[in-house]
């Protein structure tokens, strides 16, 4: 049986995705790869490479030489950062997926999950309840690179029969790694704000609505995408997918329920740009319809595991580096 890898995996979602993979498969079947020089100590149970994406046969002779059969490919620029380094987003978000899209054509990798985003919706998409097949229209370097890649790997898959999967996230919410440069990253950077200074300055606007997800739900989602059976999955560009929508006043509002003392202000800043361009709520029913998907966190139940379980020594220490 091949291995799987996980490139990206020191990431927002990378991390959870090796620890639950490990779980399932052994330590030692599930490679966690990143561009990091050493590992964190959170993965360092199981195996782990040093790797560019961007390095195109060294890339490929890894995957190779380790009998790699399963790639999760989540190494990508996410929006906010993507916007002040557009050139660079582009490489990094496009290069690789052709990369693995390549190997799995030659016969080399048998499945791959490649990640998308609301962020290939525009301002001219239906913002509420957002359907499966609707307007995409990015004004984002990274929407743009997930909806040129969702049209790459729906066509890897018509033409070569690559084996292809994918979901468009909405935005994640994690107390395992710190925020990584995302519009919707307020909603966990609040929480250690909250917990460490008993307040938050929030840069979208009070009443900026965004489809949110807890980290668990997505995970959960993931691996059952990659287990589903091929032949029920009817969408090889990228699915949709919802957990709950809210706004950064109604999370401070729930985040009071706790510590009644929280304060939050609002100074929006280019961020806002983007979130008034993405939906305010998602229909996923073509998930459920298709591989059963069904999601288990709602706004409460988010807040209330998120305040139980963030470390603020996580953030001290990043700041100190």
């Amino acid at each position: 049986m091949g291995k799987t890898i996980i490139i990206g995996a020191c990431g927002q979602i990378g991390t959870e995705l090796v620890l639950e993979l490990r779980k399932r498969k052994g330590v030692n079947a599930v490679i966690a790869a990143d561009v990091k020089d050493e590992v964190p100590e959170i993965l360092a149970s199981g195996p782990y490479a040093k790797m560019d994406i961007l390095d195109r046969e060294a890339v490929r002779a890894y995957i190779m030489n380790e009998g790699i059969t399963e790639v999760y490919l989540l190494a990508a620029l996410l929006s906010a950062t993507a916007e002040k380094h557009p050139d660079f987003a582009w490489r990094l978000n496009m290069e690789g997926l052709f990369t693995i899209l390549d190997l799995a054509k030659e016969g080399v990798v048998k499945k791959i999950f490649w990640p998308s985003s609301i962020a290939v919706f525009g301002p001219t998409t239906p913002r509420d309840k957002t359907p499966q097949f609707t307007i995409t229209e990015p004004t984002t370097i990274y929407g743009i690179s997930k909806l040129a890649g969702e049209r790459w790997c729906e066509y890897y898959h018509q033409k070569h029969h690559v084996d292809v999967r994918s979901i468009r996230y909405p935005g994640l919410i994690s107390y395992t790694s710190l925020p990584g440069g995302g519009t919707t990253d307020y909603a966990v950077d609040i929480f250690y704000q909250a917990k460490l200074n008993n307040q938050y300055v929030s840069f979208l606007s009070s009443d900026s609505e965004l489809p949110m997800m807890y980290m668990e739900d997505a995970i959960r989602a993931t691996v059952e995408l990659m287990e589903a059976d091929a032949n029920s999955l009817k969408i090889r560009s990228s699915y949709n997918l919802a957990g709950c929508s809210f706004t950064p006043s109604e999370l401070a509002n729930e985040i009071k329920k706790h510590l009644p003392d929280f304060k939050m202000e609002y100074k929006p800043d280019f961020r806002q740009a983007i979130a008034d361009s993405w939906p305010r709520s998602i229909d996923d029913s073509a998930a459920s319809r298709d591989w059963g998907w069904s999601a288990r966190y709602g706004i409460g139940e988010i807040v209330s595991v998120m305040l139980e379980n963030v470390n603020i020594d996580l953030l001290k220490t990043s700041t100190q580096k």
